[in-house]
């Protein structure tokens, strides 16, 4: 019987992930006969019985949500406000909460809400009017989204304990520099950082060694610590796009890291090719003011075991054309399969 139950609940799993990402696109009948341990205003689909769906129904509020409940869909409404005593019945056991695209502010989130949500781990915020973080107190969760509300502030130690956390976007608010200074110390196994689309004058400061991803596109960021990456080993994707860096604020093999595969300083305002390590595959440095080709800045030395891992490059809309290009390039771009000028 043990043997059956692993295939079960991986179903189960892939069943509230599809019916996530997918419901918008399918109508309401697909959901089948709705369980009776369900509020009037939502389905909860007998086939599913511990999701409750209350998604694009025009709903003012969040329902109240009965006991066993642990997947709660509430996205594409009018919500302004959050009750007291709405979660009462599962404060223990609901798992994902899902209030994207409504109209909810910090000021009509009652106490003893989210605030006492202990199991939680997927907590989608989007699109709607936050001018602070809500965030619960489970120690489990592990995917925060608050993109698109009007955070400028995300107070010190709302984060620390939360050592499951992996995934945090926070694009399209207001936060700046200092207001995330201490925002991310303490988590530990955090992979995925989005903060684009703010207005950061650097890159986020304390962000643990963990990460892997980190997008800051989109900001008023001129230029990158020295030896900001050295604290990040394991990061493989930067992006630094529509920004305000110039050549000043890049300092000398900054970005020379072996553990970067990506790299993206598109959109700013360098005049020369930053030094990047031999490993990196992919650099877009477009619409920047580059009007040299230095060699150097991809290999030091080229020999049959030393040579540029590069094999995408975007150069086009600089001031540089294929004629900049030093004879020996091929020896060392030998992997590049796609270098743009134009």
């Amino acid at each position: 019987m043990f043997h059956l139950r692993v295939p079960l609940l991986a179903i189960l799993v892939n069943v509230a992930l599809c019916q996530y990402y997918e419901y918008d696109d399918q109508p309401v009948s697909m959901l089948g006969p709705s369980g009776p341990n369900c509020n009037q205003e939502c389905d909860c689909p007998i086939s599913f019985p511990t999701a409750m769906y209350c998604d694009s129904r025009k709903l003012k509020f969040v329902p109240v949500v009965p006991t066993g409940i642990k997947y709660l869909y509430l996205q594409n409404n009018q919500i302004e406000e959050i009750k007291g005593g709405v979660f009462d019945n599962v404060t223990e056991g609901l798992r994902w909460l899902v209030l994207d695209n409504n109209q909810i502010t910090n000021a009509k989130i009652a106490a003893g809400t989210i605030d006492k949500l202990t199991a939680l781990e997927k907590l989608f915020f989007s699109n709607n009017n936050l001018t602070e973080p809500a965030i619960p107190p489970s120690k489990s969760l592990d995917e925060l989204k608050m993109m698109h509300n009007k955070i400028s502030k995300f107070p010190s130690g709302l984060l620390s304990d939360k050592e499951n956390l992996t995934t945090v976007n926070l694009q399209h608010n207001q936060l700046s520099s200092d207001s995330i200074g201490g925002a991310f110390k303490g988590l530990k196994k955090l992979l995925s950082l989005d903060v684009s689309h703010n207005k950061l004058k650097k890159l986020p400061a304390g962000v643990p060694s963990s990460l892997e991803i980190l997008y800051a596109d989109y900001n008023d960021i001129d230029g990158v610590g020295a030896g900001y990456l050295n604290k990040l080993p394991v990061l493989q994707h930067l992006r630094i796009s529509h920004n305000k860096l110039v050549d000043s604020g890049i300092p000398a093999g900054v970005f020379n890291v072996t553990s970067l595969v990506e790299l993206d300083l598109s959109f700013n305002q360098l005049k020369s090719i930053p030094e990047i390590n031999e490993q990196l595959e992919q650099l877009y440095l477009q619409a920047n003011q580059i009007d040299k080709f230095d060699l150097a800045s991809f290999c030091k030395y080229v020999s049959t075991m030393s040579f540029s891992h590069l094999k995408h490059l975007r150069l086009d809309a600089n001031n540089i054309t294929y004629s900049n290009m030093p004879p020996e390039y091929s020896n060392c771009l030998r992997l590049a399969s796609d270098i743009m000028f134009e």
